[in-house]
């Protein structure tokens, strides 16, 4: 898709050559990138993580302000949420599309059970324990990078300290020690100790993740609506073809706020040097860049061909004619039952108290190393320093 727009963009600036660097996300997010902006010469085209990396480089004068490029272009009005790239009412940066997060289940596993997705956490936790005592594992697990089990982590505390709470720590308003937080600790260590991760799983890389479930060993993925992509035909995970199904945590009783809240993030896209300003013709290419990435036709072809969904507001019937297979309807549907949408931990916590919580404090809980309250007060003990240096 990339690489179709480059060609459109090329077309039509004359002399212009793009030269493309494909690097691991989590590298250009944490070092790349970092170091570019540091020493002074970033891409003029880079993929750009929105709150709170982006605003750090919008202080510094470091992002192209966008602003009068997509009113110009008009299409300020066409984003679902353009909050995570948008610093003192100016924008810096476009999301691509957006990610939901929730379960993967095996069909042809639950058919045979006589299973439907559980409607509470209670039947959710009786699953689990089933398919342990089957010999399956309830839930993959490839740990050694810290994302990946706390997507499973965040819904958890979403639901016991409710959805709101993550944005709050950042303000001072609400603490990690707060008790249902640890008991969402608590509950990811108790299902750890119950066996229900995979054995090892500190060890695992992410593409190991897929490999257990599409292997069959595990039942259930906990991930995000972008691995939809995975099993569609010609993928790697091809032979799951209408095989796989998708729902989001059920509620828990006792939990805080609302219990149909999905993890949805708008918050990955693209950036411009602010240094494309000072030349015509990169600023020529960047806005006809912008819009050829940043239309419905290409919108479609994410969701169709990536599955990810739309950043920019889309008719309903025509997302709907685009479905092309049951799992992405079945991820559309659990997206239009979630009365609320909430952002992932990463993009409202300070840079700081992501590399505690993704680096030391998940694999120290998964291993025994810590206790849910130990986690809970070391991560207040960053945050509070994070809280007290951005003031």
């Amino acid at each position: 898709m990339l690489n179709d727009v480059v060609k459109k963009v090329e077309a039509e600036v004359n002399g212009l050559t793009f030269r493309l660097d494909g690097v691991d996300s989590d590298v250009n997010r944490k070092e790349k990138l970092r170091g570019e902006m540091a020493a002074g010469n970033p891409p003029d085209i880079f993929d750009l993580f929105g709150s709170p990396d982006f605003k750090i480089y919008a202080k510094e004068g470091k992002l192209l302000d966008l602003t009068p490029i997509i009113e110009e272009l008009g299409i300020k009005d066409k984003f679902t949420s353009l909050e995570p790239f948008t610093y003192e009412g100016k924008v810096y940066g476009l999301p691509i599309g957006g990610t939901g997060e929730g379960f993967f289940y095996n069909k042809e596993y639950f058919e045979k059970k006589g299973w439907k997705p559980p409607t509470t956490f209670a039947e959710l936790e009786r699953m689990l324990a089933e398919i342990k005592a089957d010999g399956k594992i309830p839930i993959a697990a490839a740990s050694k990078a810290g994302w990946v089990p706390l997507m499973l982590t965040n819904h958890l505390w979403s639901r016991y300290a409710g959805p709101e709470i993550t944005a709050k720590f950042a303000t001072g308003e609400a603490k990690w020690t707060d008790p249902n937080v640890v008991k969402a600790f608590a509950k990811h260590r108790e299902w750890k100790e119950k066996g229900y991760f995979t054995e090892g799983e500190l060890g695992y890389e992410y593409p190991e993740y897929t490999t257990q479930f599409t292997s069959g060993q595990a039942i259930l993925m906990y991930d995000g609506t972008w691995k939809s992509s995975v099993f569609k035909k010609g993928e790697s995970g091809a032979k799951m073809f209408g095989k796989v199904g998708f729902f989001n945590m059920p509620p828990v009783v006792g939990g805080v706020g609302d219990q149909t809240a999905l993890m949805l993030n708008v918050n990955n896209g693209y950036g411009f040097s602010a240094a494309v300003a000072k030349d015509p013709r990169k600023l020529e290419a960047v806005k006809s860049f912008i819009k050829n990435m940043f239309n419905e036709d290409m919108q479609i072809r994410g969701f169709v061909e990536d599955g990810v969904l739309p950043s920019m507001k889309l008719d309903a019937s025509v997302l709907a004619s685009s479905i092309n297979d049951n799992l992405m309807k079945e991820i559309v549907d659990v997206l239009d039952k979630a009365q609320t949408k909430f952002t992932a931990f990463d993009a409202l916590v300070q840079a700081d108290v992501t590399s505690e919580i993704s680096n030391v404090q998940i694999q120290k809980l998964i291993s025994g190393q810590t206790t849910p309250e130990k986690m809970a007060e070391a991560l207040q003990k960053v945050q509070d320093e994070a809280n007290l240096a951005a003031r």
